[in-house]
């Protein structure tokens, strides 16, 4: 780590504290695809304010968070999914 970002061999990555805001989505690397910040923590404020701008967590145990925002994305809106009546049986 440097400052306040990671150097990797692709780019630079921000390094995240409890207070670090989120970078813009448009400073997402493009390799590995969209990996735009490491660190921070998983309170309900980071999570709620990742989700609000398209970020996500993915890490495995015991590894730094890394924060994702893949270019393209999916955006699902819960109120205009429509649920098949087999996999909505199937559900239940």
């Amino acid at each position: 780590m440097q400052g306040d970002y990671y150097q990797l061999p692709t780019g630079r990555v921000a390094a995240l504290d409890a207070d670090t805001p989120f970078p813009p989505i448009d400073c997402a690397l493009k390799d590995p695809n969209g990996l735009i910040a490491i660190g921070g923590d998983l309170s309900a404020a980071r999570i709620l304010s990742a989700y609000q701008q398209g970020i996500f967590p993915w890490f495995s145990e015991g590894e730094p968070i890394l924060w994702w925002s893949p270019d393209p994305r999916m955006v699902l809106f819960p109120d205009e999914l429509k649920i098949s009546k087999s996999l909505a049986k199937r559900l239940k």
